[in-house]
């Protein structure tokens, strides 16, 4: 895990989170791709600095998106509002403080330049400089670091994940059940087509509301 355990044992996390649970309303408005009555909803935990998370983007999104995303079958609702270090958490601000329509640009920008940001340090130029590459300026960016309603809505998006179960990333919730771990397109589809088949097979949209 990214993190030490001891942090989260006075925290109350639920259990057995249901659909409901995971998507109570978040302090931030949701950055989802997807039909918003899709019959699948996939949520996303990441951290920017996350090299797992870079992973998923660039060798199992695309298909996620392709098959099911652009199908209508899934909506995908990404949270990369779970910062591990204060690099990441200062790439977390850029992303929120673009605007809403290159949420999903930026976010791909900050992962697949990864190596020119990520530091042990608190370096805010080199997370500018990909943040510009959306139309992000320099006073628009100073102005997002130095917003206290900002972080403290971040932070409540982050407190909400740990409270679910999310404890690293990537961590998913696949209609409602945590995936802690790692997971490539093959293992999304064994998770997900037998959802779409039952439902297609009673006609019912909740045939399948484990």
């Amino acid at each position: 895990n990214d993190r030490p355990q001891s942090d989260t044992k006075a925290r109350e996390v639920l259990a057995n989170t249901t659909l409901a649970d995971v998507l109570a309303e978040t302090p931030l408005p949701e950055m989802s791709l997807g039909r918003p009555d899709a019959p699948v909803v996939i949520v996303q935990y990441a951290s920017m600095t996350c090299p797992y998370c870079r992973r998923f983007l660039l060798e199992s999104f695309p298909a996620l998106k392709r098959e099911y995303i652009d199908q209508g079958k899934v909506r995908f609702i990404l949270r990369a509002e779970f910062p591990i270090g204060k690099q990441s958490g200062l790439a977390t601000i850029a992303l929120r403080c673009a605007p809403p329509d290159k949420y999903f640009t930026l976010y791909e920008k900050l992962m697949t330049q990864q190596a020119s940001w990520v530091s042990q340090e608190v370096r805010p130029d080199p997370i500018f400089e990909v943040a510009k590459q959306v139309g992000l300026t320099r006073a628009q960016f100073d102005a997002c670091r130095q917003d206290e309603a900002l972080i403290k809505r971040l932070n409540a998006v982050k407190e909400r994940g740990r409270t679910l179960g999310v404890i690293g990333t990537p961590n998913f919730f696949i209609q409602g059940k945590l995936v802690k771990k790692v997971i490539g397109i093959a293992e999304i589809r064994e998770m997900i087509d037998p959802i779409l088949a039952g439902r297609v097979a009673s006609g019912s949209p909740n045939a399948v509301a484990r």
